[in-house]
């Protein structure tokens, strides 16, 4: 994977489970082949929306092989790199590679807030790991961690294959700092849903995507439409596709997307403790407004 293949929509899938909450790795593969049939570029695994945090290092493992196998080598597939120890994050970057992923996505340690030098060490152990593409996922607000254009610039400089970031801060002037201070070092993907053609129009190549997990068509369509400055299509889809696209960025935006995936027929809305489905009042208000989009949705 070089730098150049870190763009376009690249859904970070969701993670299928069965009723006894085990992965489910038929869903899996179907819904990696359904990303891709849709014009997705690649395939972002282990993520936040994976619910990365409730796998065990051997289900990390194993999801990346079943990918890969859906896959094949019909575009990059990027593993999320995360967990409480760098250790840990160091080891599941080598399992990567030997899966047979094309980059990783290296995000900040879980429960342990860093500062500046921890922060820049942990996510450079991960980098280092492998001479794999990597991405550095920067997301402040759930995080609490927040990677300063300076501080990425002096990790760009340690790390030839530091390729990417996504940047999920909600702020898009955040997009043209970085953009200042590293010019056509590193390519820029928008990673909150509900900020993709302001970020686009900063200077955005790539959308590490929630709500294409549902609706997959839309969301290249409105990518292609905003890359490519065809401004009034894409807003006139934009309108449609916001209320949606907030899903993406509140607490329970794992069960929210995965409700719209139920919705949609492709998936279920299960996912692991400690969250839990929604349920009376809760559920009924989310599906009637999801359903009220669904009924609007542009043909």
């Amino acid at each position: 994977m070089q730098q150049r293949d870190w763009a376009g929509v690249m859904p970070a899938i969701t993670t299928p489970f069965r009723p006894d909450l085990t992965v489910d790795e038929p869903a899996l593969a179907a819904h990696v082949r359904w990303m891709m049939d849709s014009g997705c570029r690649g395939i972002v695994a282990l993520g936040s929306l994976g619910e990365s945090a409730t796998l065990s290092f051997a289900e990390k493992v194993r999801i990346l092989e079943v990918c890969r196998e859906a896959l094949g080598r019909r575009g990059p597939l990027v593993a999320g790199i995360a967990g409480l120890a760098t250790a840990e994050c160091v080891a599941l970057a080598k399992r990567a590679e030997q899966a047979g992923c094309d980059g990783l996505m290296a995000l900040p340690a879980y429960v342990y807030v860093g500062d500046a030098r921890e922060t820049e060490a942990h996510y450079g152990a991960v980098i280092g790991a492998t001479g794999l593409s990597c991405m550095l996922y920067n997301n402040p607000v759930a995080y609490g961690v927040d990677v300063s254009p300076e501080q990425l610039a002096r990790l760009c400089r340690r790390h030839a294959n530091l390729h990417a970031t996504k940047d999920s801060s909600g702020n898009v002037r955040r997009v043209a700092a970085i953009r200042s201070a590293l010019g056509d070092r590193i390519r820029i993907l928008v990673g909150m849903d509900d900020v993709v053609l302001e970020s686009v129009a900063m200077g955005a190549v790539g959308w590490v995507a929630g709500l294409v997990n549902a609706l997959p068509v839309e969301s290249v369509r409105l990518f292609d439409l905003a890359v490519t400055g065809k401004a009034r299509e894409a807003w006139e889809l934009y309108d449609w596709f916001l209320p949606l696209l907030r899903l993406d960025t509140g607490a329970k935006f794992v069960q929210l997307i995965k409700l719209v995936q139920a919705e949609m027929g492709k998936g279920s809305a299960r996912v692991r403790p400690p969250r839990l489905e929604l349920e009376g009042e809760e559920l009924a208000l989310m599906q009637a407004f999801i359903r009220a989009q669904l009924d609007r949705r542009p043909s």
